[in-house]
């Protein structure tokens, strides 16, 4: 039996996790993402996650595919498909993951198989295809 999947789209500029940064505050730790944008990219990629679930998180060991598109640079010849530049893509790989946690999957340590890419933008427009699949134990 095949187990459940999850497709999606996001639209706009994939943002990268970034690193975290630690301080204090009044003697109190707090910890902040260096990317201001990353919030709100993560919870884009909720959003969009939870509208193409059936409101269940995948139980087990999961797949994932996605399909990252950026920006082309104006500087960037036509020619050029795949960026050799950042923003990295296990830092990419690494914010989608965490705004699937909840809506697609119960923790990302689930996640035991990945393919991912990252290529300019040609007519579509940025974003992330993504599909997120249950294991079976014959994969």
């Amino acid at each position: 039996m095949t187990g459940r999947a999850v497709q999606f789209q996001v639209d706009g500029k994939p943002v990268p996790q970034g690193s975290m940064r630690a301080f204090l505050v009044k003697g109190r730790p707090v910890i902040t993402s260096s990317n201001p944008n990353l919030k709100e990219w993560r919870n884009i990629v909720a959003f969009q996650a939870q509208g193409a679930s059936d409101g269940r998180p995948l139980e087990g060991p999961v797949g994932v595919t996605a399909a990252f598109r950026l920006p082309r640079p104006k500087s960037r010849p036509k020619k050029d498909r795949y960026p050799d530049r950042r923003p990295d893509l296990d830092k990419l790989v690494r914010a989608l993951l965490d705004g699937m946690t909840g809506p697609v999957f119960a923790d990302d340590s689930q996640v035991c198989m990945i393919e991912v890419r990252k290529s300019y933008a040609l007519d579509e427009s940025a974003g992330v295809v993504v599909r997120v699949w249950e294991l079976a134990d014959s994969e």
